[in-house]
């Protein structure tokens, strides 16, 4: 308030457009600033214009904000990338240097000129001295406000701006050129390296692709480690690896915990080849035998058609009645002959497409037809 009441109070002006853009606080704060930038003779600096301020000065221009109000909004202008800011927080100190995060125009650099008189002995009316090109001392180093500067306004460590130094001076000596502000050079040479740095950082936080699986896949040995320590015998282990593979072929994609899957597989497996191999005194097939339904979970863990294994019982009974021998489980040798014969088939399948895939008259030893008929019906490896 003033102290006359025949004098209005200053009213307060913003853009609606840049608070819908900024927020209503920031607006209302960032159009006094500009003001004060407009009637007070700001420093020009690397092409800004910088402004000191007293910080009861801003809270008796904006008497509704408390201190800590006020910070806030400052901050909030800062991170918003609006302001610049060359001093401690507001909250900390008395005086607040500031500059608006655009170049000074022509315009703005004679309006701060003539507003106030200079130092004394000085022209207001006479332009601001400009600095003339130089070329990069070889020991040049960046100013402890410009450090600053970067870390307030874009979260720049101190010690990674100083790391690009080296490379900086390198640059610009090996090229040669004269400059009149080798501070924003430096500023625009940090700030794009930590943005290539951020960069990186964040591709090498992606998750890695899967690995390939094909017919060499194996599981780590770790992973090997993990289920012989838990009781599971390797070759039951090695036996599974092929049906593994296949099944997650066929769908497409493999997941990205490969041997996780793989232990998670083995170990259900495992429980059910367990329960269904416990049995008593050794004792002959009979005629009319069946396989538990323990045995067909199995078969679907290894994804086994159910039908496929119902077709092979005849046979299997057949050949296990003519031999006349006696077992403790048929239901493990059941699920022997079935794998084997399932393993069977996708070998002849594959077997066949490398065939199709032949020029005509070349031979395959993997095709079926290079087998005798005897060889087929005598085959009793399934058996074994």
């Amino acid at each position: 308030m003033t102290d006359s009441s025949l004098v209005p109070e200053q009213q307060l002006v913003f853009s609606p457009g840049l608070a819908a853009t900024i927020g209503l606080e920031e607006a209302i704060l960032l159009q006094q600033l500009h003001n004060l930038l407009q009637h007070r003779s700001p420093t020009l600096r690397d092409g800004y214009a910088w402004l000191e301020v007293e910080r009861h000065f801003l809270l008796r221009l904006l008497p509704f904000w408390e201190p800590a109000q006020l910070h806030r909004i400052l901050r909030s202008l800062v991170d918003k990338g609006v302001l610049l800011v060359g001093s401690p927080p507001i909250h900390s100190a008395e005086r607040l240097l500031f500059a608006l995060n655009e170049p000074a125009s022509t315009g703005h650099r004679q309006s701060a000129v003539h507003s106030r008189p200079g130092p004394a002995g000085a022209d207001a009316g006479a332009p601001l001295p400009r600095r003339s090109a130089a070329p990069l001392p070889a020991h040049w180093a960046p100013s402890e406000d410009l450090l600053q500067l970067l870390a307030l306004n874009h979260n720049i460590p101190r010690q990674f701006a100083l790391d690009q130094l080296e490379d900086f001076i390198y640059y610009w000596r090996e090229r040669g050129e004269t400059h009149h502000a080798w501070e924003n050079k430096f500023r625009q040479h940090v700030t794009g390296a930590w943005r290539r740095h951020q960069q990186q950082a964040g591709e090498a936080q992606r998750p890695a692709e899967p690995p390939a699986l094909d017919r060499h896949w194996r599981p780590s040995e770790d992973a090997v480690e993990i289920m012989t320590r838990g009781g599971v015998d390797r070759e039951f282990i090695e036996e599974a690896i092929p049906e593994f593979v296949l099944y997650w072929r066929e769908r497409g994609e493999p997941p990205a915990t490969l041997n996780s899957k793989f232990i998670q597989h083995i170990r259900l497996q495992w429980a059910r080849y367990n329960n269904v191999a416990r049995g008593g005194d050794p004792t002959p097939i009979s005629s009319d035998w069946q396989p538990d339904r323990d045995v067909y979970d199995i078969l679907r863990l290894s994804h086994i058609d159910e039908a496929f294994a119902r077709n092979l019982i005849g046979e299997f009974i057949v050949y296990w009645r003519d031999s006349g021998q006696a077992h403790t489980s048929w239901n493990s040798k059941f699920l022997q002959h079935v794998k084997y014969h399932w393993a069977r088939q996708h070998q002849v399948q594959q077997a066949g497409q490398h065939h199709d895939r032949q020029q005509p008259g070349s031979h395959s030893a993997g095709r079926t037809r290079d087998r005798s008929l005897a060889d087929d019906l005598n085959d009793t490896s399934w058996a074994n």
